[in-house]
């Protein structure tokens, strides 16, 4: 009962990711479809990201009156309806609007999953729960780039992934009632948390979330990953074929091996993370990401771009679980339900402002600057994760000296 439950939880996360890779691979066929302007694709994003940030910082109190398989059902069902109307709009404006309910439904799973994972199972559950969102998140390119070879349709790749989207809905109704009975039955886990004994833990749960040291720089951290791994998933495939010159539907295809280096990365993230700690995959996925924006930012050949692209996907693979499931060692099991929205909402900020800003400033000049701004992304995630480590770092050692003292 236990495995079939967590399998329903990793299928709720390929949900999460069918629509988020959708829109960057239709649009250089969209854009023509509707003749709207370039940075069109940015407007929706930004509504997109708005509709996650407001379900995310509402969460805690959301989570606490449904639970959450009802918030899980609820969400799917938003966006299996969103993506439906995408299929069927007959204007801009259209889109528009419904990419709100589309933000709205993403941001609620996002939040309720990632807490309830982060509090009931160990780091590799972790990972893997967001491999699944790369599952969703490659399928999205690949479905969409089979239909645009078919006389750009894009409108059909959005009703197969509505249809998907359905299947989970109904999979979800039937699955409510074993959603309640885990909730009830299922404890925390108790992991060890050095540097975080009970008592330190008991002091940081009267302090203000962002009160606590090392708060903000990680919240930095998870805008600037957010931005960064969205900017990629808009703009790889503008990129691809306006500067390497490639069919719109190969550069779906090419996009689709950047969402795979997540996926793949992510389930050999769930059994690295046995021997392997948050802090060590963290750095090591930065630094195989920063290697990837290089090939693309070098003049070479092109095959070099989806190996790039690829590396990409590779290192940011582990940054996000990594990041979510060190929030109840670093700030406490009694902060993280707070703490996880805020990570949430401010993840999506990220995502609602630096896609449409390279968006613009390409518009002006030209999206070949995608990897410039993609290094400077990663070099601020470095400062603020490496930041954070030596902030906990102190904080152990300080916490060790005290228990001594104690003792003596």
């Amino acid at each position: 009962m236990a495995t079939i439950f967590l399998m329903i939880i990793y299928l709720s996360f390929i949900s999460l990711g069918l629509p988020d890779s959708l829109l960057g691979a239709a649009w250089p066929v969209m854009q023509a479809d509707f003749g709207a302007a370039f940075g069109v694709a940015g407007v929706l994003s930004i509504i997109i990201a708005a509709g996650t940030i407001v379900s995310s910082l509402a969460s805690g109190f959301v989570l606490k009156r449904l639970g959450t398989g009802q918030i899980t059902l609820i969400s799917c069902l938003m966006t299996a309806g969103a993506l439906l109307g995408f299929y069927a709009a007959p204007s801009i404006v259209w889109l528009m609007v419904l990419a709100l309910p589309l933000g709205l439904g993403a941001g609620s799973v996002d939040a309720a999953l990632n807490q309830y994972v982060a509090i009931h199972y160990k780091a590799h559950h972790m990972s893997w729960l967001h491999c699944f969102w790369g599952v969703g998140a490659t399928m999205g390119p690949i479905i969409m780039s089979g239909f645009i070879r078919q006389d750009n349709l894009w409108r059909s790749g959005y009703l197969t992934v509505a249809c998907i989207q359905f299947g989970l809905v109904i999979l979800l109704f039937v699955s409510l009632p074993l959603w309640k009975r885990m909730e009830k039955v299922q404890i925390p886990v108790e992991e060890e948390r050095q540097g975080h004994p009970e008592h330190l833990q008991d002091t940081q749960s009267a302090v203000q979330p962002m009160r606590m040291k090392g708060v903000k720089l990680t919240l930095m951290t998870f805008l600037f990953y957010c931005g960064a791994e969205a900017t990629v998933g808009l703009w790889g495939s503008s990129f691809l074929v306006n500067v390497k010159d490639l069919s719109a539907a190969v550069a779906a295809q090419w996009v689709s091996m950047y969402y795979g280096g997540i996926t793949v990365g992510r389930l050999i993230t769930g059994f690295v993370t046995l021997k392997v700690s948050n802090r060590v995959l963290i750095r090591s996925g930065l630094l195989i990401a920063l290697a990837g924006v290089l090939l693309l930012l070098l003049p070479l050949p092109t095959f070099c771009s989806l190996i790039g692209f690829m590396l990409v996907g590779l290192g940011f693979a582990p940054i996000y679980p990594c990041m979510l499931h060190a929030t109840p060692e670093r700030f406490g099991k009694e902060q993280t339900q707070k703490l996880m929205g805020y990570q949430m909402a401010v993840a999506y900020t990220g995502t609602t402002l630096l896609p449409p800003m390279l968006g613009w400033i390409a518009a002006q000049t030209t999206v070949a600057i995608l990897p410039f701004f993609l290094s400077i992304y990663i070099a601020f995630m470095l400062f603020g994760s490496e930041s954070v480590n030596r902030i906990m770092k102190l904080r152990s050692v300080r916490t060790i000296t005290d228990s001594t003292q104690l003792k003596a």
